[in-house]
């Protein structure tokens, strides 16, 4: 099986793939603190916990970070726990095919590279995917698969946090539906502004980013995926489709991409006695006579949304 692992600001979501099925799929806290061993730890007791006993079928990791401290952690702990194993960290010098028409492609986080893959492989292009992370991003995939580029906007819950600290008599509230968009009180006042204020802003760059995408908006599939798109979802006009493993589908096809080239060398211990003798050709009684001889002397030892209703749904 093979461990999808995506570190995020805030969050780390983990995945187990048996062949091309997403079968299991954690999502634990980020603490760029945590050390490989706590890690190890962390990983084994999620693996134990499942009733399916998938704990030692691992046969491959494959991990990307916008967290460099968690990411140094999590090289550690892959070679210190998983060594025998095939590893794939995606990062510049990894191939994902997906060709990068940015100004500076090696600033483009890692993450919004897989996202776009997942989304050019299981929904083709043009494509948009928002992911609503730490902050909400918007990539856009051209018909071809390339990153074309995107935009980046605050996330919802630091944008509540900022509201809450900066703002004498507001506080942090709960991410929830109120009962109507005009609220009743400060506390539905704050959770319609930020409800519908990010839904507007989705449907306002979704529009003008599939515009400069292709001729017909309508031919772009809008992609949302991250662990607080739930909350507008109902509420986003240009949602088509809705998949919240679509990172740990992308790790699965970019370590794919790379097996070939990470596969743990085969054995280098020498040959025995047995396996030379296998392997030689036939030889007369002389040379059966040398040879043995010298062996005396020798030691051995993917559900996309109705155009027509777009009601969220997960693959």
């Amino acid at each position: 099986m093979l461990l999808t692992i995506d570190i995020g600001n805030t969050q780390t979501v983990l995945g187990l793939f048996s062949g091309d099925q997403l079968n299991h799929t954690w999502r634990i806290a980020t603490y760029d603190t945590r050390t490989a061993d706590e890690l190890a730890v962390l990983i084994t007791s999620l693996l134990a916990q499942d009733p399916n006993k998938v704990v030692g079928s691992v046969t491959g990791v494959a991990l990307c970070s916008t967290v460099p401290a968690a990411l140094h952690e999590m090289r550690l702990m892959c070679s210190k726990y998983y060594a025998d194993l095939p590893v794939v960290v995606v990062e510049p010098g990894v191939r994902t095919g997906v060709p990068i028409l940015t100004d500076n492609p090696k600033e483009v986080g890692s993450d919004r590279i897989i996202n776009s893959l997942a989304a050019a492989t299981h929904f083709g292009g043009p494509a948009i995917v928002v992911d609503f992370g730490t902050a909400t991003t918007f990539d856009a995939v051209s018909r071809k698969g390339e990153y074309l580029g995107g935009a980046i906007a605050p996330g919802i819950e630091i944008s509540v946090e900022a509201l809450g600290a900066r703002g004498a008599q507001l506080r942090k509230v709960e991410l929830a539906r109120p009962r109507s968009v005009v609220g009743r009180n400060t506390v539905e006042a704050l959770q319609s502004g930020i409800l519908y204020g990010f839904a507007g802003q989705v449907d306002g760059i979704v529009h003008r980013m599939a515009s400069e995408l292709a001729d017909d908006p309508n031919d772009v599939t809008v992609i949302a995926t991250g662990g607080l798109a739930p909350l507008v979802l109902e509420e986003a006009e240009t949602i088509d489709a809705h998949d919240p493993w679509l990172t740990l589908r992308g790790l699965k096809l970019v370590f794919d991409r790379n097996r070939s080239a990470i596969e743990p060398p085969a054995s280098t211990e020498p040959p025995t006695d047995a396996a030379i003798a296998a392997d030689a050709p036939a030889a007369g009684p002389a040379a059966r006579q040398s040879a043995e001889l010298a062996g005396a002397d020798r030691q051995t030892d993917p559900t996309p949304l109705s155009p027509a209703r777009r009601t969220p749904s997960s693959l």
